[in-house]
């Protein structure tokens, strides 16, 4: 099923987030053109408290997309949203088990990884902030290694690049940013470091967004 439509969709979204991140890199995947509205977590005690945004969405928390009439909330819905609508290179394989090991990366980063590193967590842990999200990177880590040594090719299952990469990206990122040494996941550092080869993930990338500050553009 593919959509026509004429309007654009928006993305309410923080340079930063990872979840916004991961939307961003699956529009320019799939070649959507996209417009960006921020909503700054940090500026006025948080944005995404406003009663405005929580019309959006009520969890007051990035992304939420605009699209086709909906309001999406949850990153990986919005990727297989826009992959079951939208041409282009699939995002899940068409293969049921490989589908399936798209799926078990993409929900060991989104749901086991990367929301005890986020900003609303990270606030109440003071100045063990940088522990706890070490802590939690490695052990999240130290599970995801084994298995793209098993299901990895070129990148984190088979050869085609899927929401498994999509999640990877930016989880490194913020590994590299809590001072994490990437370099004890072998397999994670390659896939890391081809993926960044490609331009959907170099548009998408933080530092060149048009609410990235200024110190922090590319």
């Amino acid at each position: 099923m593919s959509f026509v439509c004429l309007t654009k969709p928006v993305l309410h979204g923080y340079f930063r987030s990872s979840c916004s991140w991961r939307v961003r890199i699956a529009f320019a995947l799939k070649g959507i053109e996209y417009d960006q509205v921020a909503v700054n977590l940090i500026q006025d005690g948080g944005q995404q408290f406003t009663e405005h945004y929580k019309t959006l969405n009520p969890m007051q928390q990035v992304p939420a997309v605009e699209i086709d009439g909906l309001v999406l909330s949850q990153s990986l819905a919005v990727i297989q949203y826009i992959d079951e609508t939208r041409p282009g290179p699939r995002l899940l394989p068409a293969d049921p088990k490989k589908r399936a090991q798209v799926r078990m990366i993409s929900d060991i980063i989104s749901s086991g990884i990367q929301p005890l590193q986020n900003l609303h967590v990270i606030q109440k842990m003071g100045t063990e902030k940088v522990q706890w999200a070490q802590h939690f990177i490695h052990r999240g880590f130290q599970a995801l290694e084994p298995i793209l040594k098993q299901t990895a090719g070129k990148y984190c299952v088979g050869d085609e690049v899927s929401m498994a990469d999509i999640c990877l990206i930016p989880q490194v990122y913020n590994a590299e940013r809590f001072k994490v040494d990437v370099g004890l996941y072998p397999t994670i550092q390659r896939l890391n470091e081809t993926l960044h080869e490609m331009e959907a993930f170099r548009v998408s990338h933080p530092s060149r967004q048009p609410d990235t500050p200024a110190d922090l553009q590319a």
